[in-house]
């Protein structure tokens, strides 16, 4: 911020309204341009960017456009003194040396001897843009044993510190030194598995590996076998549901999430090839004591400490003493963060949050008796908008409107997807319009529009509402396919706010010039210290920022324990193996299972390596494990036989290869022996029935709907829910506002069935071409809620075949196999042939096939502009654009016809090779 003899200069409202013939506060994608330099292009392209107004509200389906607001104006402190400053000149202007220099140390350098890096790795890193490391990595790196891979590593630095590095350069060393080795990557979300696939295969890309001996004669006769891909490192990423069992021969770095990764380690621990592995990384390490899956960790760290080959084991973000590692800790950031407290309008330092309370605490107090305290530093002025009359609000828009209008990016994070949309629609309306914004910006967001209006769901009216102004929201309730294109646009600069749900924070890397917390709460409960720094650790972006900025906003009720949070230190990571949820029965029915121990004294040995051991008594832990064996045991999941060895049953191996929990595997035990005596077999219910998960998915039962498609079913979907024991009386008095009983152990298995038919019910319109939109709108959820059940669904369902085949159900295996492919391609059995190819699923498949295109040979000899009107129809609106909006809207579905054609020329292809080899 510009100070002038003692003097705060500040943008008001009245100011800019004045100024504005003269000058108009624009986003220029991915330039800052000066003040001065502003008002005469713009006077030239005034004209251009009037002309587009109209074609921008046709293109994003806008209506009656809503009434402009005006952000409040944001005052600064000094002596009681406030003047009005351009918007472009504060306090983020400020030209602050990030990264501090050093003298030259060849050391920080990739091509140091120190490292051993093959060079053509180091010129991808450097491609990537990673010319030297950082101190902190090269003094991590040099770590004892580290570079060896005899020593273990669990090692913390902020986010944007760069410490994904130091574990991908240690990956990559294990799996170049030795031909035969293996590394998995381990992350907690999808997003992130897929965004880290793509980084790894371009750091690996056109790197070649040595021939297994130099026998040149042996190399020779190998080469007729030989994939053409062998000599590459392969990456592959491991999530969902998938149906073939993947084997260390398909791949040399795989990146998974924490379910997949434990999947591959106990097979290959199962089928003793787990000796190829090398490495494993577990990004996220503390999340180790999160109940819901973090535990999954715990499981994996210590049966690699129980194998008798060594595996270097690479925790990232948390500092424990576990795993026998060696530990590094660093506070640095390539961009600092300056953090700052709101409350009641008034914008605290983050380093007097100890002073706040009282500051806050004094009656009538005045902005110079304040500063006097040494606590605000700025203050934004109440709104005379009834919109803002809400001071959280109105800081959240305030702040998001300074940044935005200077040309950075903003991340606001909102405790509910609702008000993530309220807070998207509300800073849109105080952003610019489309009159004052530059030609090229304009074209960018009319490009996202069109991208997601050719989606299959369709342009949501909420985001066609505010991308015109450069905002976007990103929570679960949006599909896969919207989130990834709202993420791409606002890394590319055509979105300068995203306002997102926390899942943001950890889900995907979109780092910010301000980050915002609306509030403190995150649902109804207070965020912890690590959601916390998760979401303030994406302030500020290297190469494009030269300082982060994280704002969290206060509700008046919160004050004193969001002070209490801002102070709090990281709480120190905990097992998670002896909730109420009884994880240490999972753990001791893998390690048995899979044949890792067999005895007391084995599986003491694999207790005394998990994290449990080190944060509980003796005692006490040695009770857990006791009940927890003697719960397997009475459910039939292990045997003790003479000498005192533990042996899983058929029905323990059965849950351990679907990776159910064990309360899970002991219901599905139950459900699928009672289905194997009268198994309804003249309709669709029972098997998408069998096909549904049995974990709490958190969708609650719109029982109103639930009876209109009880009284829709016909008698095989009646006999079903008399099977089950579900009574029509029961919904019907659930829908009139009844309550399920829940307080005995059969009552919660009734209502877990009733909830399961439930879901059943949506599977079944997803097998029948029903889009995942009008699902959404038919059960009132959201269309990302829709998919991801989908989703979930394909990972489930395969669990639930590996579970047949090991029980030896083979003919229930193959129909929910059957099921599974239909499931995946959302469409009836006729066209699941269509439906491998790509951008062809569901109702674009049926829309295809009842065009004449009824083979994939059909698709493959098409020409893509014949294509172009069969896409038309399979879009859920048929809104009909004109002149330039219908042009770019046409070529957005003439290039997605180029795909499909592509994607079934291959298909047909690999067909025909087929027939030649059978002929």
């Amino acid at each position: 911020m510009e100070q002038r003899q003692g003097i705060f200069h500040q943008t008001t409202v009245e100011a800019l309204a004045v100024r504005q013939p003269e000058f108009h506060p624009v986003t220029f994608a991915g330039t800052k341009r000066a003040h001065s330099e502003l008002a005469g292009p713009l006077q030239h392209q005034h004209t251009a960017a009037s002309n587009r107004h109209t074609q921008f509200q046709r293109a994003s389906s806008l209506g009656k456009e809503p009434h402009r607001l005006t952000a409040s104006a944001i005052i600064a402190l000094d002596t009681g003194t406030t003047v009005a400053l351009p918007t472009s000149e504060y306090s983020q202007r400020r030209v602050i040396s990030a990264t501090p220099t050093s003298t030259i140390d060849r050391s920080l350098s990739l091509f140091s001897p120190r490292y051993a890096l093959p060079a053509s790795l180091v010129a991808n890193f450097r491609a990537l843009g990673i010319e030297d490391i950082y101190p902190w990595q090269k003094q991590c790196l040099l770590g004892p044993g580290l570079l060896a891979g005899s020593k273990n590593l669990v090692y913390s630095a902020p986010t944007g510190g760069g410490k994904s590095l130091v574990a991908d350069i240690l990956m990559l060393k294990r799996v170049l030194e030795d031909r035969n080795a293996k590394a998995l990557l381990v992350l907690p979300y999808v997003a992130l598995v897929q965004e880290k696939v793509r980084w790894l295969r371009n750091v690996v890309q056109d790197i070649k590996r040595q021939p297994l001996n130099d026998d040149k004669q042996e190399n020779k006769q190998r080469l007729w076998q030989k994939r053409p891909d062998e000599d590459n490192i392969r990456v592959v990423g491991f999530f969902g549901g998938g149906k073939i069992r993947a084997t260390w021969s398909d791949f040399d770095i795989g990146v998974c999430t924490f379910e997949k990764a434990n999947m591959l380690i106990n097979a290959a621990i199962d089928d003793c090839t787990i000796s190829k592995l090398k490495a494993v990384v577990l990004d996220e390490l503390h999340m180790v004591d999160d109940d819901h899956r973090g535990y999954l960790m715990e499981l994996i760290a210590t049966k690699l400490l129980s194998l008798e080959h060594g595996v270097q084991i690479i925790g990232m973000s948390a500092t424990l003493a576990w795993l026998d590692a060696h530990t590094y800790s660093t506070f640095y950031r390539p961009v600092p963060i300056e953090e700052h407290l709101v409350h009641e309008g008034n914008i605290y330092p983050a380093s007097t949050a100890s002073g706040i309370l009282k500051t806050a605490s004094q009656s009538g107090t005045n902005p110079s008796a304040a500063q006097a305290h040494g606590d605000p530093v700025r203050i934004i002025q109440p709104s005379a908008h009834k919109e803002f009359q809400d001071p959280g609000l109105n800081a959240v828009v305030a702040l998001a409107n300074e940044t935005a209008r200077s040309g950075y990016g903003v991340l606001v994070f909102c405790s509910s997807r609702q008000g993530c949309e309220s807070d998207a629609r509300l800073i849109s309306r105080v952003l610019p319009d489309v009159h004052e914004l530059e030609p090229s910006v304009v074209e960018k967001r009319m490009d996202l529009l069109g991208d997601l209006r050719s989606l299959p769901t369709g342009l949501d009216p909420s985001l066609a509402e505010t991308i015109p102004a450069g905002v976007a929201f990103h929570h679960a309730g949006l599909t896969t396919e919207e989130r990834d294109l709202v993420a791409n646009a606002y890394d590319n600069g055509a979105l300068k706010v995203v306002v997102a749900t926390c899942s943001l924070a950890a889900g995907i890397n979109l780092p910010a010039r301000r980050v915002i917390l609306h509030n403190a709460r995150m649902g109804r409960d207070l965020v912890g210290p690590s959601m916390l720094r998760q979401m303030r650790g994406r302030a500020g972006r290297k190469g494009k920022d030269e300082i982060g900025e994280t704002y969290l906003c206060c509700r008046k009720t919160d004050l004193e324990d969001v002070v209490e949070l801002m102070l709090a230190e990281l709480p120190e990571i905990s097992s998670g193996l002896t909730t109420d949820k009884h994880r240490i029965q999972r753990a001791l029915l893998e390690i048995i299972a899979i044949r890792l121990a067999n005895s007391k004294e084995s599986v003491q040995d694999y207790i005394r390596k998990t994290l449990l051991h080190l944060s509980n008594d003796a005692d006490v832990i040695q009770g857990h494990v006791d009940t927890g064996l003697n719960d397997l045991g009475t459910m039939g999941f292990i045997q003790y036989e003479d000498s005192d060895l533990y042996v899983a049953t058929q029905l323990g191996k059965a849950v351990v290869a679907s990776s159910l929990e064990p309360e899970d595997g002991a219901f599905v035990n139950r459900e699928m022996r009672r289905a194997s005596k009268a198994f309804v077999m003249d309709g669709e219910m029972h098997v998408l029935y069998t096909f549904t998960p049995v974990q709490d998915f958190s969708v609650s039962i719109n029982w109103q709907v639930f009876r209109s498609e009880m009284e829709g079913l016909d008698d095989s979907g009646l006999r079903v829910m008399t099977f089950l024991g579900l009574k029509p009386t029961v919904v019907n008095r659930m829908a009139q506002g009844g309550s399920l009983k829940e307080s005995t152990a059969e009552e919660k298995e009734l209502a877990r069935v009733y909830h399961r038919f439930y879901l059943a019910l949506q599977l079944r319109d997803l097998c029948n071409e029903m889009p995942v939109h009008a699902i959404a709108r038919k059960y009132d959820m959201p269309r990302g809620t829709v998919q991801t059940l989908a989703q979930t669904c394909q990972g489930f369902g395969a669990g639930m075949i590996k579970f047949c085949e090991q029980m030896g159900w083979g003919a229930m295996s193959a129909i929910l196999d059957h099921f599974s492919d239909r499931l995946k391609a959302g469409a009836k059995a006729d066209l699941l042939a269509l439906a491998r190819i790509t951008f062809i699923k569901s109702r674009t498949a049926r829309v295809f096939y009842d065009n004449g295109y009824k083979t994939i040979a059909s698709i493959a000899n098409a020409d893509p502009k014949e294509l172009v009107p069969i896409l038309m129809q399979a879009q859920p609106t048929k809104l009909r654009l004109k002149s330039k909006d219908e042009q770019k809207y046409e070529e957005k579905l003439f290039a997605k016809a180029q795909v499909i054609t592509d994607s079934a020329n291959r298909l047909w292809q690999i067909e025909m090779q087929q027939d030649i080899d059978e002929q």
